[in-house]
């Protein structure tokens, strides 16, 4: 699944902060689920609109991203 299919940006959809495709559930509320060690199966219970391999492949990406060994480059364009 490619990243364009996993999340959106719309700025009628939630004032355009990033969801997941085809939901109104912003990424960001994986991650704090994530981060309040909410399992993944009951953030998924919560918002019946992301399926599971969205979810899933969404953590993919994000680990890609931040374990690929030009990490620095990245956190040079976030800046």
């Amino acid at each position: 699944m490619q990243v364009n299919e996993l999340i959106t940006s719309d700025p009628d959809i939630l004032s355009g902060q990033t969801v997941f495709a085809g939901t109104r559930v912003p990424v960001e509320t994986l991650f704090d689920h994530l981060e309040e060690g909410i399992p993944l199966d009951e953030f998924l219970d919560d918002f019946p609109t992301v399926s599971r391999e969205q979810a899933v492949a969404l953590l993919e990406v994000a680990s890609r991203l931040l374990t690929d060994k030009n990490i620095r480059q990245l956190y040079a364009a976030a800046a």
